[in-house]
């Protein structure tokens, strides 16, 4: 059989919609100035779907210093992976400064996050070891799980009761092993927006010889007095062994890190072979990256202005009647009910008639009868941005309510084929 066959009959569970929704539903054009307010399908609409957090994509000064970078070094220099012709005073600067920030021994910058994660994990165990961990871990963490050898444990999301369960079994099996443990959870859960239970996490070290891994992706530069992040904000960032971020977020760059102890971050720096073997991160972005962190540090009013924002909306929303659910971040899930002709019909509405776009999320990664619309607040949104969105929310959950969406799936294709008035 030819494997290209499969293709064909089985496309997937987000592939079977690709003929109607490409475009518009999935792989959506979002053009002009990183705002907002952005053009899509040429038309303007207040845009709640970036990860920027603090508002740095077009942050003058950072736009300034990327052009400037890019002007001096472009984006070739350094060539190479690290390990051969790629590594540079400046990378090390950034290593130095993003661990006295994390409050850890050292750092190492990577040159992607996703990739970054994968081979953490399949640095840090062997065959002997056992890994327990979150059940609705970022898909960068479950890639990772599959290079494993060794034995998994999940925990229901967020369930530290049946953590310490998976605990108890990895304690017995590793002492007929003679492998570790090691524990993996996120910060902020990219999708919902709660946290994760670091803190009861961290005092299960008291009973059990466990390592802790936090993917703070969501939480760096958001979270904690000092936007440290997640371990910051629950007061065990001393308690967290590796500590990993992305830039892709409150840093509005590509790239990543990870911070830990002298010793684990030298052996990481010789066994990653997601940075062994590809190309450093370019010089003009990892002095960008310098740059926001050094913003990051010296404008708390960032930080302050995003939770201005998350807090009017957030509550606004929840007064109006729609469901959250545990959100503690930025991150800001709205639930619905519905199948996936109401999603369509719905998301046609927000962005056509209201001019609000936002992300959408259905099953997999929620239930089958479940829509996600996910918002992202940042530092650069206003007050009046929010009175507008929860005023079209406001309106949005009263037709879902009295079923006034039709119950088929709308063609994207074929904009003008629905029109909710």
């Amino acid at each position: 059989m030819d494997i290209f066959d499969k293709i064909k009959t089985r496309r997937g569970e987000l592939g079977q919609y690709s003929d109607i929704a490409h475009g518009y539903f999935m792989f959506p054009k979002l053009e002009g100035e990183i705002a907002p307010r952005m053009k899509f399908r040429g038309k303007e609409v207040l845009t709640w779907s970036l990860n920027n957090y603090l508002g740095l994509a077009n942050n003058p000064e950072v736009r300034a210093a990327d052009a400037e970078y890019a002007r001096q070094y472009g984006l070739a220099y350094p060539m190479g992976a690290r390990m051969m012709s790629g590594h540079t005073t400046n990378h090390e600067r950034f290593e130095k400064m993003a661990a006295e920030f994390e409050q850890k021994e050292d750092a190492y910058l990577l040159n992607y996050g996703y990739q970054g994660m994968v081979s953490i994990i399949d640095a840090l165990v062997d065959r002997h070891d056992v890994i327990v961990y979150d059940s609705e871990s970022h898909a960068c963490i479950m890639d990772g799980l599959r290079l494993h050898f060794g034995k998994r444990f999940v925990f229901p999301h967020n369930d530290i009761e049946n953590c310490e369960k998976q605990l108890q079994r990895a304690t017995k099996l590793t002492e007929e092993t003679g492998g570790g443990i090691l524990v993996i959870t996120e910060g902020v859960f990219g999708m919902a927006g709660d946290l994760g239970k670091l803190d009861k996490i961290a005092e299960l070290k008291k009973k059990y010889n466990f390592r802790f891994l936090v993917d703070d992706a969501h939480g760096f530069g958001t979270m904690g007095p000092n936007g440290r992040g997640t371990g910051e904000h629950f007061g065990v960032q001393d308690k967290i062994d590796v500590y990993f971020a992305t830039f892709a977020k409150s840093m509005a760059g590509i790239g990543g890190f990870v911070a830990s102890t002298k010793d684990v971050i030298d052996y990481l720096r010789y066994n990653l072979r997601s940075q062994i073997y590809a190309k450093a991160l370019p010089m003009a972005m990892t002095l960008g990256a310098i740059k926001r962190l050094e913003l990051i540090k010296a404008h708390p009013e960032y930080r302050e202005k995003l939770w201005t924002i998350v807090r009017a909306l957030q509550s606004g929303l929840r007064e109006a009647g729609l469901d959250l659910g545990k959100t503690e971040s930025p991150v800001t899930p709205v639930f619905f009910k519905g199948d996936v002709s109401v999603v369509s019909q719905l998301v046609y509405d927000l962005r056509e008639n209201y001019g609000i776009f936002c992300s959408v999320v259905i099953y997999p990664v929620v239930p089958r009868d479940v829509v996600m619309l996910r918002i992202i607040p940042t530092a650069v949104h206003t007050l009046e941005d929010v009175e507008y969105t929860i005023k079209a929310f406001r309106e949005i959950k009263r037709k879902v309510d009295n079923d006034e969406y039709p119950h088929e799936i709308a063609d994207f294709s074929k904009l003008g084929k629905v029109k909710i008035e």
